[in-house]
């Protein structure tokens, strides 16, 4: 009977992932193909899809979230990373209960926008002032506007691998190539006006500042860049761009829509002690609903000031109609209150899971012929497959480098065959609703994963 029963196991060992994969998730192959007759790939966000199909999600609770065949995965993708307090949690479910039979949509200057805006400036160290918007591409735009604005110049350098939303302005050097454009439908004025620095690297990044210094209105990086490897920058990096920025009279703008209130309470700021004059804030911000922030200076941000401005003086940013909805400001300051009344057990245990999750994983692939780096800040996690020449990623150029191939199998096969789930390719994060169980659940599947490798090799079979 064991023997049997250890047969069976190898033989579903060597079935591939996508035969697993597709034997559950029926229904959600309908819907992908029913939906892809209506909707340009069958969803309407680039990063969700996955081969050979996403699954389609039907409800979501604080670590789960169920999809259309009923199968239950434990979720580090949270929404984007956006969801530090998991899925529907309490304090922010009950609260937009409340707000939903006092108005959603207001149109109106609300007073909970100021609540919002007055705890951001308590725990931010830049946002002496800041403006709402509703999505983390509006406020990259809208902070670029700013400098452009306050240094009177036009070019911004940005790191090759950065992504900072779609908006044309940015849509530059996102992924390799990362001389050729990123979209059809982009113009090159759009291009000629943003300048590829080298993510943690100084000579490479001076001179790319240096060359444009005549018009360099400002300086847009992540202080752990996301979907370029989830790679956190040296604290030497941060404070290189700070002092040429201020050398040149440029604007430096923290790229915050992941960092901001993951990494500690006040952000990449807080963790790295280094003040950007403006940062972009989102994900977190909103607790599970749309928003987003443009903060810095006060000097900077009060050119968006309507009052005693002409139309040629004035930074016209925000004025989205959704901007301010209060329904997303309540969220945020139900999110936000939480964060700051648990400040020192929160972060110091999310922390701690991700920091065991990311050398554990490591240190198991490596027990098991395989070289890894996983990567990451905070509660924030990666893991890079190494090319033979490599031995650590430091920047998006080096995990482009990696063998993405493998690191996409690694995270589907967690998908397919554990019920654990995170974009394949993208970033996991860890929320307050994940336990040390939930860490070691994922650290056996990492195990079996490594050892059914090794069978496949032997068998002759890949995946």
């Amino acid at each position: 009977m064991q023997q049997t029963r250890s047969a069976r196991h190898s033989q579903k060992a060597l079935l591939s992932d996508a035969e697993v994969y597709r034997a559950k998730t029926p229904n959600s192959l309908k819907m992908f193909e029913q939906a892809s007759m209506i909707m340009p790939g069958g969803q309407s966000h680039n990063a969700r899809f996955f081969e050979p199909y996403p699954f389609y999600a039907q409800k979501a609770r604080g670590k789960y979230i169920w999809d259309v065949d009923g199968n239950r995965y434990v979720d580090y993708w949270m929404g984007h990373t956006a969801l530090i307090l998991g899925h529907s949690p309490a304090v922010v479910a009950s609260t937009l209960k409340q707000q939903s039979t006092n108005g959603l949509l207001l149109g109106s200057p609300n007073r909970y926008a100021f609540e919002l805006a007055s705890l951001v400036n308590k725990v931010v160290p830049c946002a002496e002032s800041l403006r709402f918007c509703t999505t983390g591409a509006e406020a990259t735009m809208y902070a670029v506007r700013l400098a452009r604005a306050f240094t009177k110049k036009s070019t911004i350098v940005k790191m090759a691998g950065g992504w900072h939303g779609y908006s044309s302005a940015l849509t530059v050097g996102v992924s390799p190539p990362y001389d050729m454009p990123e979209s059809a439908g982009l113009i090159s004025d759009d291009e000629r006006l943003v300048k590829l620095a080298k993510f943690n690297d100084i000579e490479k990044t001076k001179e790319a500042m240096d060359a444009v210094a005549g018009d360099l209105a400002g300086l847009i990086v992540e202080p752990v860049v996301g979907a370029g490897g989830t790679i956190p920058a040296t604290k030497e990096y941060l404070e290189f761009l700070k002092k040429r920025c201020a050398e040149l009279g440029a604007v430096l703008i923290f790229d915050e829509i992941i960092t901001g209130f993951r990494l500690g309470l006040g952000g990449a700021q807080e963790y790295y002690q280094i003040k950007p004059d403006l940062c972009t804030l989102g994900k977190i911000l909103g607790g599970g609903l749309p928003v987003s922030a443009v903060a810095g200076s006060s000097e900077i941000m009060s050119l968006a000031d309507v009052n005693h401005k002409s139309k040629t003086q004035r930074c016209w940013i925000g004025g989205g109609t959704f901007s301010e909805n209060a329904l997303c400001m309540k969220a945020g300051i139900a999110t936000l209150g939480f964060l700051m009344r648990n400040r020192k057990s929160l972060y110091k245990n999310l922390n701690r899971l991700a920091e065991d999750l990311r050398t554990s994983v490591d240190r198991i692939f490596s027990e098991n012929g395989i070289r890894t780096k996983s990567t990451g800040a905070g509660s924030l996690f990666t893991t890079h497959f190494l090319s033979e020449d490599q031995d650590d990623i430091l920047s998006p150029s080096d995990a482009s480098a990696a063998k993405k191939a493998a690191q996409k199998d690694y995270y589907f096969s967690l998908i397919a065959r554990n019920g654990i789930y995170f974009i394949p390719g993208h970033l996991g994060a860890i929320s307050t609703a994940h336990s040390r169980s939930d860490i070691d659940q994922f650290l056996h599947a990492t195990e079996e994963y490594a050892k059914r490798r090794e069978l496949l090799a032997v068998s002759g079979k890949a995946q």
